[in-house]
């Protein structure tokens, strides 16, 4: 009698855990602006692909073997909707991670989860500390490789704060005088904007291209007044060539 193989159960690889994005403003902020700057920044580019608050599942059939990046930066893998990031199912693993560590997260991040991501093969491993009160210096970049890892060496800003190159991303990694997280382009010499940043500057763009386009409807009316002055001067003056025209043939 012939039995029927039994169909392996699907396995489950959850896209949430339940527990909030951050544990606090001094947390979110800075994620946020990290995960929207540097989606914006690379826009254009259809192979980056940059998230954050995800899962990363880089054992397939093991819904355990996850670890859930604040963020982090693919440089070769599409830019597309996704519930997780599945390492078997993308072309390579992420090439830049930051952590936006507190004191509850401060244990693994710097051991565990900075384990897990060497073994995976991760190029660039950051951590910042927004408060100020888990890390010295609140800003720390690794280049990572399996087996250990190579601290990145920063710069003292001439305004105050720190800077370190990121050669993953080709940007340097900030914190300002005031200790908040900023990505600098050195191609444009500018800071990567925040969202509120961003929507400022459309604003003031958009106010700007009003002034301008009510110039010029201004300078239009104003043309288009003169043209009118100019229009009945010449209809009076004709009338009036016309009138000593008719004196001159009439005197004749």
């Amino acid at each position: 009698m012939n039995r029927l193989a039994a169909v392996p159960a699907p396995v489950d690889y959850p896209c949430s855990d339940g527990k909030p994005l951050a544990e606090s403003d001094f947390q979110l902020k800075p994620l946020v602006y990290a995960i929207t700057a540097l989606q914006t920044h690379f826009l254009d580019r259809a192979q980056v692909y940059v998230a954050g608050d995800m899962f990363v599942y880089f054992k397939e059939g093991d819904p355990g073997a996850v670890v859930a990046p604040d963020v982090f930066v693919v440089l070769g893998a599409p830019k597309h909707m996704r519930s997780s990031y599945k390492l078997w199912e993308e072309p390579k693993a992420p090439d830049f991670v930051l952590e936006v560590t507190s004191r509850s997260t401060r244990a693994e991040d710097e051991g565990r989860k900075r384990e897990v991501y060497a073994s995976l093969g991760v190029a660039e491993y950051w951590l910042f500390d927004p408060t100020g009160d888990w890390l010295a210096p609140r800003l720390q970049g690794f280049r990572l490789r399996a087996g250990g890892c190579r601290a990145l060496q920063g710069v003292a800003l001439a305004g105050g704060g720190l800077g370190v190159h990121s050669e993953a991303l080709g940007l340097d990694v900030r914190h300002d005088e005031d200790g908040r997280l900023r990505f600098h382009d050195p191609a444009s010499g500018e800071d990567l904007p925040a969202h509120e940043e961003m929507r400022e500057q459309v604003e003031q763009e958009i106010g700007a291209r009003r002034a301008a386009e009510a110039r010029l409807g201004e300078e239009v009316a104003a043309h288009r007044a003169t043209r009118g002055r100019l229009e009945e001067e010449i209809a009076a003056r004709d009338t009036h060539i016309a009138e000593l025209e008719a004196r001159l043939r009439s005197a004749s």
